[in-house]
């Protein structure tokens, strides 16, 4: 009945079958299953044509997925495109979203000067026009700080991400910022309270069925790093789940690091 629907699409409405195509991709991305979400964003790409706002979409989440699967040079390329696109259609948000999805990879690959530009400017844009999108930007420059030793800039930042999260009821937002808080717990030399931070985020993070796998991964890779720093017993169970949840998802990196 899908493929029937999407049929009708394409022949009648394209616009609407690359939404529907782009949608299904995104939730599959959100699972951790990237080989279905690349696929459904193909034939995304084929139902959006030359429209520049939908091939915005498309690639803004195909640059999140290929991020999440340690893809980094492909996701900066598709990102960087997406953020062109948004903008020279004026899609304010769409570019704060692109932009700041660019921030991460670039942090995540070690780009620390080129992710604090993009975070910058996707958090600003956020406090000026999308304050329940601002957590997400304001989570990963704190925790570029995290990452230069600047520790109290970083709580500061990830305590604002926490608020404004919970303040949302948004659970990615949650799970983000309460991992920092972990983070930053242990770089102050606090292993139980970053264990117990840590756990709550994870908790936080997956309280929703659609919740976001790869911010579950990122909080329990920093809670397996505080577990095996400090000898805890239960290291080597939290350490087999980080393995196995990654390999299973196609978490390159983070398959590494377990």
């Amino acid at each position: 009945a899908l493929h029937e629907a999407l049929a009708l699409g394409q022949r009648d409405a394209p616009p609407l079958a690359a939404a529907a195509c782009r949608e299904l991709g995104y939730v599959e991305m959100l699972r951790g299953s990237y080989q279905r979400a690349l696929a459904w964003l193909d034939q995304a790409a084929g139902f959006a044509g030359d429209d520049p706002a939908e091939r915005a979409r498309i690639d803004t989440v195909r640059g999140t997925a290929l991020s999440d699967a340690a893809a980094y040079g492909e996701a900066t390329q598709a990102l960087t495109q997406a953020l062109t696109l948004a903008e020279s259609q004026g899609d304010v948000k769409q570019g704060i979203y692109a932009r700041s999805m660019l921030g991460r990879a670039m942090l995540l690959c070690g780009d620390l000067d080129g992710a604090a530009v993009a975070l910058d400017a996707a958090a600003e844009a956020s406090r000026r026009i999308w304050t329940a999108f601002l957590p997400w930007p304001q989570s990963l420059k704190a925790e570029l700080e995290l990452r230069r030793g600047r520790v109290d800039a970083a709580a500061e930042g990830f305590e604002q991400a926490f608020a404004l999260g919970c303040q949302l009821g948004d659970p990615c937002w949650e799970g983000m910022a309460g991992r920092g808080l972990g983070c930053v717990a242990m770089a102050r030399g606090q292993p139980e309270q970053a264990t117990e931070r840590l756990l709550d985020a994870i908790a936080r993070c997956t309280r929703l069925p659609d919740g976001y796998l790869w911010a579950k991964a990122h909080a329990l890779d920093a809670l397996c790093g505080v577990a095996a720093e400090a000898g805890l017993p239960e290291a080597r169970g939290w350490t087999d789940e980080l393995l196995n949840l990654s390999a299973s998802a196609g978490l390159r990196e983070l398959v590494v690091r377990a």
